[in-house]
């Protein structure tokens, strides 16, 4: 049974069996004979479908004699996204730094709860997610030109010091190389056949920074402009082997070191992508809200398309909500090659 009008019953089941966490807050199942009513993600072992109806709310539920169920706390989604969107929008203005404890506060949660709760929203810890916006306000700074130590400070560092702890793990390169074009950064790169076609490959000494199709070096040259970009040979034998494995077999992808870097909301994209399973795709609103921001549809996919490492962020994953493949930066031929040698068994 059904009492929800924008979502049939199959659609409902689908997400409440996949335990699908971006449909929480939208209906809730009861089960008649527990008279419980859960989430869609709820852990809790799955009832028969003959013992489950359908709620939009959770007010409707309890209309109909049914009572929340205590694992799953189901009347908390909306509280909880509430939470979290609050403390995005704190983290976003802020100056300088803001403690769990402050962030937690603010929101009315303990911090050990609400340091779980938006890890799981949001894909990164609320700590986690601040260094990256200021690295992301960083890098902006950096590439306008003008100074670095006053770049520093914009971002919301503390000090020079702060920063430099951050730096190198984040963008891979000093900060003067950064709005240098690559100044003092040496980028090797290789060209390689693959069943997809021409492959670039091009990595730092951190991991590989681009893997493009119908590229070459020139594109490297072009967002890098004072880096020292070179032929890798030897040197990038197993990052190139890996790589041509990774498009061969996406289904089977290696582990392989990366050099990328975004703002906050695109690295929560590209680790949401990342943990896609081989064979299955996403759609762009369902990205959106595993990172936390469900109406943010369209910047989840300027996010999907911003990825310089193809394949290896599988990116190819996301599609459109009603079943289309959307778009694909290297072709739509390429996307539904990779799709299929991953659906293979």
């Amino acid at each position: 049974m059904s009492e929800i009008d924008h979502l049939d019953e199959d659609s409902a089941f689908a997400a409440f069996e996949a335990r699908d966490r971006s449909k929480d807050g939208g209906f809730v199942v009861a089960v008649r004979t527990t008279r419980i009513y859960c989430k869609p993600s709820c852990p809790a072992r799955r009832p028969k479908r003959e013992n489950i109806w359908f709620f939009a709310s959770g007010a409707a539920a309890r209309d109909a004699g049914f009572r929340p169920c205590k694992r799953c706390l189901p009347d908390d989604v909306g509280r909880d996204r509430q939470a979290v969107s609050r403390a995005l929008a704190l983290l976003g203005e802020a100056d300088g730094t803001v403690s769990l404890a402050e962030l937690a506060a603010e929101v009315g949660y303990t911090p050990h709860h609400f340091q779980r709760l938006f890890t799981r929203e949001v894909g990164l810890s609320p700590a986690a997610y601040a260094r990256a916006l200021r690295a992301g306000r960083m890098e902006d700074a950096l590439s306008e030109g003008g100074s670095v130590t006053q770049a520093i400070y914009d971002a919301g560092y503390s000090g020079p010091g702060r920063f430099y702890e951050d730096a190198g793990e984040r963008l891979g390169m000093t900060p003067g190389a950064w709005r240098n074009g690559g100044a003092g950064v040496t980028i090797r790169w290789e060209m390689v056949e693959t069943h997809l076609g021409r492959m670039l490959l091009a990595a730092t000494e951190k991991g590989i920074c681009r893997l493009s199709f119908d590229e070459d070096e020139t594109a490297l040259v072009r967002r890098f402009p004072a880096a020292t970009i070179e032929r890798g040979g030897a040197s990038m034998r197993d990052l190139v082997a890996g790589a041509v494995a990774a498009v061969d077999n996406p289904a089977t992808m290696p582990d392989l070191p990366l050099d990328v870097a975004g703002t906050a909301f695109q690295e929560a994209v590209w680790r949401e992508l990342r943990k896609i399973p081989a064979g299955e795709t996403r759609s762009y609103a369902q990205i959106a809200a595993a990172v936390g921001r469900p109406g943010a549809v369209r910047a989840a996919g300027s996010a999907n398309g911003a990825n310089n490492v193809a394949v290896l962020i599988p990116c190819h994953r996301v599609i459109r909500s009603d079943g289309s493949l959307g778009g694909y930066a290297y072709g739509l031929d390429r996307k539904e090659e990779l799709l299929k040698r991953e659906n293979r068994k």
